[in-house]
């Protein structure tokens, strides 16, 4: 840092809200009367519930986290083979397939959204598909509509990863509505958290059950009827979620008027913004900008890092081109698109006078 600035205290590209330790204390409480501290304890069946009535949204199980959500997914619906996804993702999308022995075919994705182009799913569909996993990049929906017709076309399975997507509508329906089923993560950087955790969404009874017994073992009481591991989570992970459950519409309002500060502020830039659907009720969980080349936008990295302010290349590399993955697959928007994105630091309480900071660097680096 220059000798001529401030010193500035760090901002990160996210801060986790936290609740009064008076609320929190009030559901440990609960807690110690109770001396259940998981396996489906009555805090985690209260959130379950709670969670479902405010999202509106198929039944859901709660889980240790979102990418353990992905695994059960592909579990609970047998997929075997290939399963067409998105490159365009945190790295928890691709690996959940491999970790089941399953083989990405990725598909690329639309130049406006960063999600799975559905037009271009088809061309990929083999004798060995057996499902599509797309992901609601940054929260916004995926082509929902298209990508079912085109699964029920050719008989396949949908999974959505919507690890952003918490409270995302469309047309007032709930995201979670969607695909065989969804997931969703409650990690402690996503807008809506449990510190650590995760959900499956389905309306299919049988598979709601099937998903029951394989996040606990595979067995109730001593009827050991299959496999299964350990994916419940915890009283005091409901706990938090509990409470924060509580204030997430504040949250979210105050996410609104900074996205929208950034954005009036920052329009005047060569830059690419998120375009937020008019029939998608959005969450404000992120806020990507894309630079005309990564030269300008590793620029900008070391401008705000030097000012102590620290964004996030969400999302980088493009997944089909981990080094670890068998077959090369070409996937040029997405390339393209994770070599110059930056997610700025964004979070509901980010002071007005250090959003301003942060635009004038940015400005900077293109004066």
């Amino acid at each position: 840092m220059s000798k001529n600035l401030p010193n500035f205290e760090s901002i990160y590209v996210t801060k986790t809200y936290l609740p009064e330790r008076v609320e929190y204390s009030r559901y440990l409480d609960r807690i110690w009367e109770s001396g259940i501290v998981t396996n489906n304890g009555q805090l985690v069946v209260e959130f379950e519930e709670k969670i479902q009535n405010f999202l509106q949204s198929q039944a859901m199980h709660f889980v240790a986290n979102g990418t353990i959500a992905l695994q059960l997914a592909i579990k609970a619906l047998k997929l075997k083979g290939e399963i067409i996804t998105t490159p365009y993702s945190y790295v928890a999308t691709t690996t959940s397939i491999l970790w089941e022995n399953c083989s990405p075919v990725f598909v690329d994705i639309n130049e406006d959204d960063f999600c799975i182009n559905p037009d271009l799913i088809e061309e990929k569909i083999t004798g060995k598909t057996t499902a599509i996993l797309a992901t609601h990049v940054y929260g916004i929906p995926c082509n929902v509509l298209k990508i079912e017709k085109i699964a029920k076309k050719h008989d396949l399975k949908v999974i959505y990863d919507g690890a952003h997507a918490f409270n995302v509508k469309i047309n007032n329906t709930s995201i979670f509505n969607y695909g065989d089923i969804a997931t969703l993560s409650f990690h402690a950087t996503k807008i809506f958290h449990t510190i650590e955790g995760g959900a499956l969404f389905t309306s299919d009874k049988i598979l709601f059950q099937k998903i029951s017994l394989q996040k606990a073992f595979g067995h109730r009481g001593d009827n050991y009827e299959t496999i299964g591991i350990n994916a419940k989570n915890s009283e005091f992970h409901a706990a938090i979620g509990l409470c924060n459950l509580k204030m997430i519409e504040g949250i979210i309002d105050k996410r609104e008027h900074l996205f929208n500060f950034y954005k009036e502020n920052l329009k005047e830039l060569p830059l690419q913004f998120l375009k937020i659907p008019d029939e998608v009720s959005y969450n404000y969980g992120y806020f990507p900008i894309v630079f005309k080349s990564k030269k300008i936008m590793l620029k900008t990295i070391e401008t705000l890092n030097d000012d102590n302010i620290f964004p996030r290349r969400y999302f980088y590399p493009s997944l089909n081109q981990l080094n670890y993955l068998k077959n090369s697959q070409s996937c040029p928007v997405s390339e393209s698109v994770s070599e110059k994105v930056l997610c700025l630091p964004f979070y509901h309480d980010l002071k007005k006078e250090d959003a301003i900071r942060i635009i004038n660097l940015i400005k900077r680096v293109f004066r």
